[in-house]
Parts: C-alpha cells; sequence; structure tokens
C-alpha cells in the first residue's frame, strides 16, 4: 500500500503539472511543470521525501525503460527523417560534446565556490604535497 501511495502521489504532481499547462496553454510539458510542482512542495517540505523516496529510486533506477516509446517512435517516423538523418546524428553529436563540457566546467566551478574541496594539482605538486605518477 506504501508503494501504492508513493507513486500516486507522483502522478497526482505530474498530472497537476499537466492541468496547469493546459489551462495556462504554457509551451513547457505538463510532466516538467508537475516534477518542478513537486520539486517545490518537497523544498518546502509539503511533501516529505519518506513520502515519495521508494517509488522515485525505483523510477530512477529505471529510467532507461522510459525513452523506449521515444525510441520506437523515432522508428515509425524513420521515413519522415531518412534524408536528414545524418545531419541529425552530427548535430547530437555536437550537441551532447558541448553540453559534457558545459556541465562539467559548471560543476567545477560550482565545487570550487561552495564546497572549496578541489586542488590544484600544479600548485600541490610545486610545493611536494602530490606527486604525479602518469608521468
Amino acid at each position: 500500500m506504501k508503494l501504492f501511495k508513493q507513486f500516486l502521489l507522483i502522478i497526482s504532481f505530474s498530472y497537476l503539472g499537466e492541468i496547469v499547462s493546459k489551462l495556462f496553454n504554457l509551451p513547457i510539458p505538463g510532466s516538467v511543470i508537475g516534477m518542478l510542482l513537486l520539486f517545490t512542495a518537497l523544498y518546502f517540505k509539503v511533501v516529505k521525501v519518506e513520502e515519495v523516496d521508494t517509488v522515485g529510486t525505483f523510477l530512477l533506477d529505471n529510467l532507461s525503460i522510459l525513452f523506449l516509446p521515444a525510441g520506437v517512435g523515432i522508428m515509425v517516423y524513420f521515413p519522415v527523417i531518412r534524408e536528414t538523418w545524418w545531419s541529425l546524428l552530427i548535430i547530437t553529436i555536437i550537441t551532447t560534446v558541448l553540453t559534457m563540457a558545459v556541465v562539467g566546467r559548471i560543476v567545477q566551478g560550482v565545487k570550487r565556490k561552495f564546497e572549496g574541496d578541489s586542488v590544484e594539482l600544479d600548485r600541490e605538486e610545486q610545493q611536494g604535497h602530490v606527486t604525479r605518477i602518469d608521468e
């Protein structure tokens, strides 16, 4: 019963997001709005983490299953993208690399600013605290 309640709570926020999206004619998908509403409810402790933790962890662990319908949809409409599939592939590869680079830089900057635990290897090596083993 606990799992059913947790799943119902997550689906309810998703459905609420769909209602908000349709009601205000927003260009953002309702499921995204629903997850933002759930995040807000969790942040302000309207919903406790324990109330969605088990099902949320299960859904995150099995997230790749949720991409299957999208992959099947692409294969169904393959005749439509037949002429441009290679340019879509190149764009996908370039944007993936750019996204990884930008996110990596942002994470490094955030860690350096807020956690302060990043180590400047060159400076530490000059001070004799570390020795590189890859040379």
